[in-house]
């Protein structure tokens, strides 16, 4: 179990009451839960936004992994997988939370509030932190894959 890591947890306004039930529960299974945003729920600020804060934040080496929570999950999955290095799954059944981390790496978990209890959320979160890559020769070479896309789509903005 990944017990000695950051977990960086954020949603927009439609994710906000999970994102805090989650704060509270990730650190009791004694992770650092950290608040990535935002704070309340009447922010201005829109899904991409949070999206990008905690996944920045996330490659800046402030967090281990990332859970981002918008109103169907979709928002905030859309948009994290815009940059580059972020690998987002959007989870709804245990089976993709594992298995997106074992066979594909992902290093952010997407959930969305309006479409999945608490309880289950809870279940998820807890299988997702336990889950580990298999670093098995097959989804090494298709995360290789994934990079060249990465490369050969992305551009660096200018500075």
């Amino acid at each position: 179990m990944l017990r000695s890591v950051t977990v960086l947890i954020g949603s927009d306004h439609a994710g906000f009451d999970l994102k805090q039930v989650l704060l509270s529960y990730v650190a009791g299974l004694g992770y650092t839960a950290a608040d990535a945003g935002f704070f309340d729920r009447d922010s201005s600020d829109d899904y991409p936004d949070i999206a990008e804060k905690l996944c920045v934040e996330l490659l800046a080496g402030k967090g281990d992994r990332g859970i981002l929570i918008c109103g169907s999950g979709v928002g905030v999955c859309v948009a994290a997988n815009k940059i580059p290095g972020i690998r987002a799954g959007m989870c709804s059944e245990c089976y993709s939370a594992h298995q997106g981390v074992e066979h594909d790496n992902i290093n952010v978990m997407v959930l969305g509030e309006r479409s999945i209890g608490v309880e289950l959320a809870k279940d998820l979160v807890r299988i997702f932190l336990d889950a580990r890559f298999t670093n098995e020769e097959r989804h090494l070479r298709r995360l290789g894959k994934i990079a060249k896309l990465e490369e050969k789509y992305c551009t660096t903005p200018a500075a």
